[in-house]
This record gives structure tokens, C-alpha cells and sequence, in this order.
């Protein structure tokens, strides 16, 4: 879901169509369409021709854009997506709700799947 986000986003920024940025890295509108939709995933060496298009790193496109360090610990970090730290912004401002959030995260992800059904 979010690397055929991202790859719209990108393409509009720039202020190209499906057609032109297809032609860019050598595959047909239809393929800008799929990877968009997220129905066909682009092959690593369509990924990297996307990655010169927009000048991103390639972890932009797998939502690793951002190094988070351990407040306490420089020795754990990882990499994560700009919206997931958006969603979990989102859900510190309803302070009951991101506790309960944080005290079971596997029940609550389960609760959220069963409702969306």
C-alpha cells in the first residue's frame, strides 16, 4: 500500500503523467497504473530506475525513510515509513485510546481487522 502511494505521490509532484513516467523507466502506463493500484509489484530493476526518476533512496519506496534511535539505548534503532509516524502522532493525541494501544498491540491490531471486515 505504500509504495504504490508513493509512487503516484511522486509521479504528481513532479508533474508527470502515467504515460510519461512509464516511457521514463521503459514499461507501459498500464505498469505505472499497477504499481500505483498496487496490483503488480515493479521489479527491483524498475524500483531502482524509479529511484533515479525521483532521486529518493530505495527505502523510501519500502517505508524506511526514517532512522528512529531508543531514547535510552544508541545501540537499538530502526527504520520506518514517514505514515506510520503519522498514525502514531495521530493516536497520542487520544491519550486512553494510545494506552490501550500500547498496553496490548496484537489485540488491539486483531480488534481493528475483525472491524473492518
Amino acid at each position: 500500500m505504500l509504495l504504490g502511494k508513493r509512487i503516484k505521490s511522486l509521479r504528481i509532484e513532479k508533474g508527470l503523467t502515467q504515460q510519461e513516467l512509464g516511457d521514463l523507466i521503459n514499461v507501459t502506463k498500464v505498469s505505472i497504473c499497477c504499481y500505483e493500484n498496487e496490483t503488480r509489484m515493479p521489479t527491483l530493476e524498475t524500483l531502482i530506475a524509479l529511484t533515479k526518476v525521483f532521486d529518493v533512496d530505495i527505502n523510501y519506496f519500502i517505508g524506511n525513510d526514517y532512522h528512529i534511535v531508543a531514547e535510552h539505548d544508541s545501540n537499538y534503532s530502526i527504520l520506518v515509513a514517514k505514515e506510520e509516524l503519522d498514525f502514531l502522532q495521530e493516536i497520542r493525541k487520544y491519550s486512553n485510546l494510545y494506552n490501550k494501544v500500547i498496553s496490548d498491540p496484537k489485540r488491539f491490531a486483531e480488534l481493528i481487522d475483525m472491524k473492518m471486515r
